[in-house]
């Protein structure tokens, strides 16, 4: 009675992964602060105050789209047994998520 081999990504491989979507993930996260930030200086210049402000919208879009990609590339590689790189992105992009989303 042989043990049977599993066709699973090694450990190596996941981090080393894991690393690399971590500094795309920076990137995109840095790329959002950078739009809210701007946002919310030009609502600086803004002086009727009546509607919503383009900061709150930049921060709910965000929210929506760091949460998304949380979901559809963590999700996707713990169904295809990318455990790492897979909660790596759960937590990053889905805490950067809910960051803009109580914050904004």
């Amino acid at each position: 009675m042989g043990r049977r081999q599993v066709d699973q990504p090694s450990t190596g491989r996941q981090v080393g992964a894991g690393v690399a979507l971590v500094v795309i993930d920076l990137v995109v996260i840095g790329w959002t602060v950078y739009s809210y930030g701007m946002a919310g200086w030009a609502d600086g210049y803004e002086s009727d105050g009546a509607g919503p402000s383009s900061a709150s919208r930049v921060a709910s879009e965000a929210a929506l789209f760091l949460g998304g990609g949380a979901v559809v590339t963590g999700g996707g590689l713990l169904a295809l047994g990318w455990r790492v790189p897979g909660v790596v992105q759960l937590v990053v992009l889905g805490g950067a998520a809910l960051l803009f989303s109580v914050g904004g």
